[in-house]
């Protein structure tokens, strides 16, 4: 057993801070006790935390461990294989940057979880959607006008690992959504509104119909499983939350109505604040690694996401952290808490978000 003792906790129930706290560790890892404890375990490894802050491990709850931004040309001649270390070193510059749990939301396939899990690469707790579901032409259909389909540089629809993910109509959507169950999906990802990323549509478009969100939600219901959607227009959000998704994903364009629904029926909101500030910083950094497009919309929607955001900690929606990393540097996750307070949180409440709000978003609690 390890003790450490001395610290100053907080605890991420939004608490006040416990001064010179002890926090028991059994051999198996797992804390047994914590707070100001009347005497230490006998034998026990005693660790001085005096001066120092204790807290838990982040929850990241919109990750992407297998995409980095870069050229298309240098995309398109990276080996599968280079990609799965590529991914592994993301992995451990997210638990190097504080982050003990991810939600993968689209890329990281099942073999990768499981090497996790069994150690065989060291990475935060992973849960993952496998990919994500798109109708065509959607957010996450990347076939260009020339034909060319990028699909982030893997075998989309060619091997298990990686279901096809680009569905249409009600009985394709709910193929969509046990493709990605069989896959090992832990929680199903949709796309109901376009994107800055993608190459064919806007944020503020609308896609799919309301009954195929009802049928993705109800199958994934029918399984246990939660929802997530990315959802940037008004109207695709509005539609997401009416069908029963559990969690919005960047949510630019919310307005107050579904903003107050959101509120009453316990949805979460994930706003990757800096994902937008990311794309402008990888193309200062790697010109030609962007789309044009993606760069004129994501100058267009900075200051309307920041608002909507802020609108809605203001009106009371679970707010949890997530930074869609992948689009910028995997391993600055941390940097999310700032921007949340920036946007209005306090910073008890940001680290509320980054761990208690989160680990309730990725149903952990």
């Amino acid at each position: 057993m390890k003790v450490i003792t001395g610290a100053t906790l907080i605890d991420g129930t939004g608490r006040d801070p416990v001064t010179n706290a002890s926090i028991a560790i059994d051999d198996e890892g797992r804390i047994s006790e914590v707070g100001r404890l009347p005497r230490l375990p006998r034998g026990a490894e005693v660790i001085d935390a005096a001066g120092r802050t204790v807290m838990p491990g982040l929850i990241d709850c919109h990750v992407h461990l297998f995409i980095d931004i870069r050229p298309m040309q240098e995309e398109a001649s990276t080996p599968l294989t280079l990609k799965v270390f590529e991914a592994a070193a993301n992995a451990r510059a997210t638990l190097d940057g504080g982050v003990t749990t991810v939600r993968d939301a689209g890329g990281a396939p099942l073999g990768f979880k499981l090497a996790v899990e069994r150690g065989l690469i060291p990475g935060p707790r992973t849960l993952i959607s496998v990919l994500f579901l798109s109708q065509t032409g959607g957010h996450g259909d990347s076939t260009l006008p020339s034909g060319v389909r990028l699909s982030f540089g893997l075998p989309i629809g060619r091997v298990p690992e990686w279901p096809e993910c680009i569905c249409d109509g009600v009985d394709d959507v709910r193929r969509g959504v046990r493709s990605m169950l069989r896959a090992g999906a832990d929680f199903i990802k949709m796309m109901t509104t376009g994107g800055v990323m993608s190459p064919s549509d806007e944020p503020d478009a609308t896609q799919f119909a309301r009954e195929e969100i009802s049928a993705m939600v109800q199958e994934a219901h029918a399984h246990g499983k939660t929802c997530m959607s990315h959802a940037q227009g008004t109207q695709g959000i509005r539609n997401a939350v009416e069908c029963g998704v559990e969690s919005i994903e960047h949510g630019v364009y919310l307005d107050e109505p579904t903003a107050a629904e959101m509120a009453r029926r316990g949805t979460f909101l994930v706003p990757t604040l800096q994902a937008a500030n990311a794309v402008l910083k990888r193309e200062e950094e790697q010109p030609g690694s962007v789309l044009p497009q993606s760069l004129r919309k994501v100058r267009e929607i900075l200051e309307v996401h920041t608002a909507a955001t802020r609108m809605a900690i203001e009106m009371g929606v679970k707010v949890a952290m997530g930074t869609d990393a992948g689009v910028g540097k995997h391993g600055t996750n941390a940097e999310e808490v700032r921007l949340l307070v920036e946007t209005g949180m306090t910073p008890m409440q940001a680290i509320v978000a980054a761990t208690k709000t989160a680990s309730e978003c990725v149903q952990m609690a």
